[in-house]
């Protein structure tokens, strides 16, 4: 049965929890969303499901059967199709007066410029190891005074993090600098997203060679959902989470909610080296990577960590 679309009708049920001036923001509001994988597939859905109705997503990924068990869209019929057009094609079944921009290639040096054009808020959902796209997605929303909001699944809990382009940049929350080794960022960024901080997660099983590691889907919808309250208040007025460099991680397994704050240089300070030990002890294959990068830099011996 055909059925007419009505915004008001779709969303109605919003207003008594929005505001009927938040849920006409959301309407006008168009966002840009980095990565569609387990998070941000979560976080179109959430978004959506608000009643945001323009949206530039950019994901170079297809699906798998390892997505199964996290990912809006993941499912045996649609493995080995592209993220970013199977996710389309489920916000139109939502809203098929959504506005979609599409970025097939992921966020790039070549089309961030388009990418963010236009966009009011970003969102970034980037893999977790791809270090060096969301540090130039970054720098780029902070050089055309975009606020991106940061949210990541951490065990069974999550944390998330608002950078306003007035604030503490991306590199400065996480303590990034040239010349780090990539081990050293990974470490560094794992750190500001308070990995530390959490009893759920087993390092033994992240491989860093090809860039897995553990994720569970109540997590990833955690994630949405705390970045979307985030998104409520910035657009409506409400009184904000103090922005980068102080962020939280909510663990429901520990019903508790810890404060995060910025991370100090891994190879300068004494509680930065600690945090490197600290991952090293727990993923023992950081080490021989770090050393690795390090060697192939003809670094000394007295550089490491």
């Amino acid at each position: 049965m055909a059925v007419r679309f009505d915004y008001a009708a779709a969303f109605g049920r919003n207003l008594g929890v929005l505001r009927d001036s938040e849920q006409f923001r959301l309407r006008q509001t168009t966002m840009a969303l980095a990565g569609l994988g387990g998070a941000g597939g979560a976080h179109l859905q959430v978004l959506l499901r608000l009643g945001i109705q323009a949206f530039h997503l950019a994901d170079p990924d297809r699906f798998e059967l390892a997505n199964l068990n996290r990912q809006w869209g993941a499912s045996v019929e649609t493995v080995g199709r592209t993220k970013v057009k199977t996710l389309a094609q489920l916000a139109r079944q939502i809203n098929p007066e959504v506005h979609l921009r599409l970025f097939p290639d992921g966020v790039t040096p070549e089309n961030v410029a388009g990418f963010l054009d236009g966009a009011d808020l970003a969102v970034d959902a980037i893999d977790f190891f791809n270090i060096e796209a969301r540090r130039m997605l970054m720098a780029n929303c902070r050089s055309r005074q975009v606020t991106v909001l940061l949210a990541a699944p951490v065990g069974f809990g999550a944390s998330v993090l608002v950078f306003p382009a007035a604030g503490a940049s991306f590199d400065e929350h996480f303590g990034l600098r040239d010349g780090m080794t990539r081990t050293e960022q990974l470490m560094a960024f794992a750190a500001g997203l308070g990995f530390g901080l959490t009893e759920d997660v087993d390092f033994s099983r992240v491989d860093l060679l090809h860039g897995k590691g553990p994720a569970v889907g109540s997590a990833c919808l955690l994630a949405a959902a705390m970045t979307a309250t985030e998104i409520v208040k910035l657009l409506g007025g409400r009184a904000p989470t103090p922005a980068a460099p102080y962020g939280f991680v909510f663990d429901p397994t520990q019903r508790r909610t810890v404060p995060l704050q910025r991370v100090p240089s891994l190879r300068d300070s004494e509680e930065g080296r600690g945090i490197c030990e600290s991952f090293f002890r727990r993923i023992p294959e950081l080490r021989f990577l770090h050393e690795r990068e390090l060697g192939l830099r003809g670094a000394s011996r007295e550089e490491l960590s």
